[in-house]
Order: structure tokens, then C-alpha cells, then sequence
């Protein structure tokens, strides 16, 4: 393993006029999901435009038709706790068996599902996916401190363990050079593999109090987390190996959990505090766009996905909702 040290950090703490940029906030739309108490989460939508989510406490997979309002649900025969889905340009839905060692495919066609098995019963528990440009499938395994990634054609999976106890590897995304980063919530350290060898390398948060939870990497490289422990939102350049971070509206217990960044330099981040608000942090200007109470979500809005065609975000809610952000 690689571990490259951090640089020095500059901390500059964003005070804004809540009032005036909930004024600029984004509209959002709720629905709540007919199957109580399943803890939907990680809506991702299709090509088609219908919206994918799991059901991770009610075991199962699930459809909504954003213009006709309406639900259709795929029981999972196991449970399999899901997590996390994503889906494919064929319109095929990949998803985390969290409670079951698998990636799942599902066919919407035929609601068969084909199971990739860990080839490593120590990583028990897939997480989140993300597709790279290849169309491989890569992964993170949180208590079973793996990252892997899964070969679609062939069906098999190659795994890295993090030789960090307890890392936690947790939220996940691709860079345009093809390598994923991954934060590791057990330390205030991020990781990035390289897919040629698949090699792994670590880098050091600034504030060893630091507890990155989920990432995404912006067209230029830059590596922008969420600090769930302290309440900040940072940049790491892996060119240069700079940090620079932010203090949340919500302050150090805003608690940023689930996270998106959309075509116009935008990082959104879910504040898992009290009151639960979605802030938009501009990425050129380094300021705070706007912040925006989440009506029903009185939890955690634990993933999000942008989809770039209809400039929208989706995102669940613990609280039984499903949601969608209209991006100005």
C-alpha cells in the first residue's frame, strides 16, 4: 500500500445569510413509498427515466414512474438487505446484497435475479456500486474492509483489502483518469486504487478527527468529501496533494452525509443534523449557494444520485419518502 501525506490545509469557515439562500434554494418534491417502514434509499434513475430504489429493511427492489405516481416492488426471495443499486444502459438493475455476500442482477423483464457471489466470505457485506467507463462495476465492502470490483462480462470479482483496521470503506466515485476513490469512514483518511494493478493508495485528511463518509470527484480530478464527524466539506487535488475545507451552515454537527455534484460545479450535500437541509456549495466560487430544509426527512438522506439529463437529484428517506431535487 501507497500512502501519500498530507499538505498543509487551508480552513475557511462560510457564516452565510440563511434567510437569503434559502431563498435561492431548489424546489423539492416528496412521495411517500406504500411499503412502511423499508427505509427506501438510493434511487437511481434509468435510461428510460423510471426511478430504482431499494428497500433495504424491507428486502426488496423497487420502481417509481415519477409521471404517474405509481410503485412497483421486486421482493427479493434472501431479503438481502439492499443498499445500494445502480442501472445499466440495457436498463438492467445492479444492487448490493448488504446482508448477503452478493452483487445482484435484476432483470425488470423477468424479475430473475442472477447473484455474483464474493469470492471471499470476509467481504460479507457489498455496499455501495458505481459503474466506471469500462462498465465494470466497482464496490466497497464497509465492515469487511474491502474494495472490489466486478467484471460484467465475466462475472468475476476481484477484491482488495484495506490494510487499515476497521477502515470502513464507504462512499465511492469514479475520476476521469479511471481510478475510483473511496472514503473510509473509520479514518480520516481517503484511498484510490489503480485499476491497472490494482494497487491501493491512501492519503491523510488534514484533521485526524476527520470522518470522510461520502466523495465525488469533480471533471478536474478534484476530490471533494464530506467530514461527517466535523461538519466541514473538502477539496483534495491529488495533483498537487492540497486540501482546502469548509465549514458547514450546520456548523460541526451538520452531520454531511449523502452528496452529489451536477453539471454546473455544484456540490450538494445533505446535512444529517437537526434541522435536515440540503446545502448547494459552489465549487468555482468556494461559497454556499443555498440551503434548503428537507421537509419530511427528520433522518438520514444517507445517498444521492444527480441525473444529468433532467438536471434532478433523488435521494430517500428514512422516513419512508422518496424525493426529488429540481435543480434550478
Amino acid at each position: 500500500m501507497k500512502h501519500l501525506a498530507a499538505a498543509a490545509v487551508a480552513v475557511a469557515l462560510t457564516l452565510p445569510n440563511l434567510n437569503a439562500l434559502a431563498a435561492q434554494g431548489p424546489a423539492i418534491d416528496e412521495w411517500r413509498v406504500p411499503y412502511e417502514n423499508s427505509r427506501p434509499r438510493d434511487p437511481y434513475v434509468a435510461p428510460n427515466g423510471d426511478v430504482w430504489f431499494c428497500g433495504q429493511a424491507g428486502g426488496y427492489v423497487a420502481r417509481f414512474d415519477p409521471a404517474s405516481e405509481s410503485f412497483d416492488k421486486f421482493d427479493l426471495a434472501d431479503g438481502a438487505g439492499p443498499h445500494n443499486l445502480i442501472v445499466d444502459d440495457d436498463g438492467m438493475v445492479w444492487f448490493a446484497a448488504n446482508t448477503r455476500p452478493y452483487i445482484g442482477r435484476l432483470d425488470p423483464d423477468t424479475g430473475e435475479v442472477e447473484k455474483y457471489e464474493m469470492p471471499n466470505p470476509a467481504a460479507e457485506d457489498p455496499h455501495t456500486l458505481v459503474f466506471d467507463d469500462a462498465g465494470h462495476i466497482w464496490f466497497t465492502t464497509q465492515w469487511g474492509n474491502f474494495i472490489g470490483r466486478l467484471h460484467r462480462d465475466s462475472g468475476r470479482i476481484d477484491l482488495v483489502e484495506v490494510p487499515i483496521d476497521r477502515a470502513r470503506p464507504y462512499g465511492i466515485s469514479m475520476a476521469p483518469d479511471g481510478r475510483p476513490w473511496i472514503a473510509l469512514l473509520g479514518t480520516h483518511h481517503l484511498a484510490t486504487i489503480d485499476p491497472a494493478d490494482m494497487s491501493l493508495s491512501t492519503v491523510e485528511l488534514p484533521r485526524v478527527e476527520a470522518r470522510p463518509r461520502r466523495l465525488e470527484v469533480a471533471p478536474d480530478g478534484a476530490v471533494w468529501y464530506g467530514d461527517y464527524a466535523g461538519g466541514h466539506v473538502g477539496r483534495y487535488d491529488p495533483v498537487g496533494g492540497g486540501f482546502e475545507e469548509w465549514l458547514l451552515p450546520g456548523g460541526e454537527t451538520a452531520r454531511p452525509y449523502g452528496t452529489a455534484l451536477d453539471d454546473e460545479g455544484i456540490l450538494w450535500v445533505a446535512e444529517g443534523g437537526v434541522p435536515n437541509r440540503l446545502v448547494g456549495f459552489d465549487t468555482s466560487t468556494k461559497q454556499v449557494a443555498s440551503v434548503t430544509d428537507i421537509p419530511e426527512a427528520r433522518g438520514s438522506v444517507r445517498h444521492m444520485h444527480y441525473d444529468p439529463e433532467r438536471r434532478e437529484i433523488w435521494f430517500g428517506e428514512d422516513t419512508n419518502f422518496l424525493a426529488r431535487v429540481d435543480i434550478p
